[in-house]
């Protein structure tokens, strides 16, 4: 687990723009909250209602899943923190926390062991090509050495026939 949720705190929020903590407050509530927002800048003053809807468009969350997640970097941080956040909330049951618990713990587990996997195999598979590559140029270099010694050509000239020497 990441330590950006721990450290992600209201101190934090309270750092931003008021019209960062805004648009905070509108992710948290979705969609339909920026929708709203929106009708309510045209009815009160149009050039408001337009620049939200310019915004909404241009950040895609109209169209996206962009509202609901709340604010991301690109990295999607922010999104994991959420999410984070709404594993680890106690349900109140005791035995089901526990449960979910260990099944994060193993399924983090086993990310981090697939991970160490494509790791090797890109590691193999890039050895592989280095040596294929190297095995490719030893060739290459033998035949060039075999040019210069005049040796290279015999073999082909001895099976084209007797006529030809």
């Amino acid at each position: 687990m990441t330590t950006w949720s721990a450290t992600y705190t209201a101190s934090d929020r309270d750092r931003r723009s008021w019209l960062g903590r805004a648009e905070d407050w509108l992710d948290e509530r979705g969609r339909w909250a920026w929708i709203a927002a929106m009708v309510a800048g045209f009815i009160l003053f149009w050039p408001v209602g337009l620049a939200l809807l310019a915004y909404m468009i241009w950040s895609k969350k109209m169209f996206s899943h962009g509202c609901g997640w709340g604010r991301r970097d690109g990295n999607g941080h922010h999104h994991r923190m959420h999410a984070q956040a709404r594993a680890m909330r106690s349900s109140g049951n005791s035995a089901f926390d526990a449960y979910k618990a260990d099944t994060i713990e193993r399924l983090v587990r086993e990310q981090e062991e697939f991970e160490a996997f494509l790791a090797r195999l890109r590691a193999s598979k890039d050895k592989a090509e280095f040596d294929q590559y190297l095995d490719e140029r030893a060739r290459a270099a033998r035949e060039t050495q075999g040019d210069a010694d005049g040796t290279a050509g015999r073999d082909d000239d001895r099976a084209a026939g007797p006529g030809r020497y």
